[in-house]
């Protein structure tokens, strides 16, 4: 259908001023919600990320990208609310930044990701302390918490978080990924005990989908 191959092209060059309309227009005329999603929005996406990971577009685009398909699912969301045969999430995700950090951009960038990927994400947002982490995440019974970090200074708030999360019940029940500019694999996995380590939004989609056995 030449609307839904629209919807994906709005996707993939971040045409966020008509991806509602375009949406819509597609669902007035019976389009399926989920094809939508699925089939055109979540495919559009895995192009403009293998696109990012060939260098050959920046986080900019992907983020406008990633926008595009959002402003798309919300005007499908109260569809999907009322339909008992909806898409099952791949898993629940709790994320944000770690205590004595304020950044968010890049946070803010994988859940984004995570979401068009079919993560049920939750945000507890930034400057979280560790305890939080672990209320948050089995309050929701979350398959995977998520520790952001940008700066440095966060490095011992990364550990203690991490420290906390395996040293209360969930520790076999959740695994946790770090990412962030501050964050690399031989401090959050070989130093903290992380499960895993991202370096980008698509990295970060690609662990937590192994974290849930999903190729």
């Amino acid at each position: 259908m030449e609307q839904l191959e629209a919807i994906k092209e709005a996707v993939n060059k971040g045409k966020r001023k008509e991806i509602a309309d375009l949406v819509q227009t597609a669902l007035d005329n019976g389009a399926d919600p989920n094809v939508i999603i699925n089939d055109y929005m979540i495919e559009a996406m895995k192009e403009v990320g293998a696109r990012f990971e060939a260098k050959k577009i920046f986080v900019p685009e992907m983020m406008i990208s990633a926008l595009t398909m959002q402003t798309g699912v919300d005007v499908i969301k109260p569809l999907l609310e009322k339909d008992e045969n909806k898409t099952e999430k791949l898993g629940i995700i709790v994320i944000g930044t770690v205590f004595g950090d304020l950044h968010d951009i890049g946070k803010n960038l994988a859940i984004l990701m995570l979401e068009s990927a079919g993560f049920e994400v939750h945000n507890i947002g930034e400057n979280v302390p560790a305890d939080q982490f672990v209320e948050k995440a089995t309050e929701l019974n979350a398959n995977i918490i998520g520790l952001s970090s940008l700066l440095t200074t966060g490095d011992p708030y990364v550990k203690e978080t991490v420290s906390a999360i395996k040293n209360s019940p969930l520790k076999d029940k959740v695994k946790v990924m770090c990412g962030g500019a501050a964050v690399t694999e031989k401090f959050s996995v070989g130093e903290c005990g992380a499960d895993g380590h991202a370096v980008d939004a698509i990295a970060g989609v690609k662990l937590a989908k192994k974290f849930v056995g999903v190729d």
